[in-house]
């Protein structure tokens, strides 16, 4: 059985690469292009992981990751939120925090294995 992972971000080419790389490594990956749908996707077709980006477009990725995780049918899958601000490591030990944090630009072999490292601990 494929692990599933939703990616969330406002950037369609980001989305493009994400999905590329991670079902390159055997992911399903299902895509977002906005918050609004998030908890309807995660109660429809339960993720083992979100990547989220923290701006998207016109909502804050920090207030879905706390939506989230502040749910019990959902507070259990890993978030990594992704965002091109790098001050942002403060936001993973507030309340309704994500799991991780990946900065943009990102390597693709750290958004592999930080993907690996989160599902395997989930």
């Amino acid at each position: 059985m494929l692990k599933k992972i939703l990616a969330v971000d406002d950037d369609p080419d980001i989305l493009n690469i994400i999905k590329f790389i991670l079902e390159d490594e055997g992911y399903q990956v299902t895509t977002l292009d906005n918050g609004t749908e998030v908890q309807n996707l995660i109660a429809n077709d339960r993720p083992d992981l979100i990547l989220l980006d923290v701006m998207l477009g016109g909502m804050d990725g920090r207030e879905v990751c706390k939506s989230i995780k502040n749910d019990s049918n959902s507070s259990q899958i890993p978030v990594i939120m992704i965002s091109a601000s790098h001050n942002l490591q403060s936001v993973v030990k507030s309340p309704g925090a994500p799991d991780s944090f990946l900065a943009k630009p990102f390597d693709m072999y750290n958004l592999i294995d930080l993907v690996k490292l989160q599902i395997s601990a989930a």
